[in-house]
Formats: C-alpha cells, sequence, structure tokens
C-alpha cells in the first residue's frame, strides 16, 4: 500500500508542475520575460484554460490525498 501511493505521489508530482506550468501569467512577472507579456483581445477565460483549471484542482486534490496516506501511514508502521 505505501509503494502504490508513493509511485502515485511521485506521478501526481510531475502531473502537478507540469499542469501549472501550462497555465497562463496572469502579471507581468517571469512569465513576460518568455514571451507570456502579450494581451490577448477575449476578454473571458476559454473553455480550455476553465478544463485546465478543473484538472489542476483534481491532481492536486489527489496529491494531497495521497500525503495525508502516506503519512497516517508511516505514522501507524
Amino acid at each position: 500500500m505505501v509503494l502504490a501511493l508513493q509511485i502515485a505521489l511521485i506521478v501526481t508530482s510531475l502531473l502537478l508542475i507540469l499542469l501549472v506550468l501550462l497555465h497562463r501569467g496572469r502579471g507581468g512577472g517571469l512569465s513576460s520575460l518568455f514571451g507570456g507579456g502579450m494581451q490577448s483581445s477575449l476578454s473571458g477565460s476559454s473553455v480550455v484554460e476553465k478544463n485546465l483549471d478543473r484538472v489542476t484542482l483534481f491532481v492536486g486534490s489527489v496529491w494531497i490525498i495521497c500525503v495525508i496516506g502516506l503519512g497516517l501511514l508511516v505514522k501507524v508502521v
């Protein structure tokens, strides 16, 4: 059980990093250095961005569940 949670934690960690990096930058921070400072003519969020947000929240919640589960299993064992 511990091994399965560790593997799930590694996979969700990598997915979470990838999903966060796919998000569009909203400020003028580091994202504007790499061409992210261009303004879009559309004012609203697209369906793709909303789905990306949903997937990111889902993967983040699975990641939190894996961390809590591993913490409880390590505490018991």
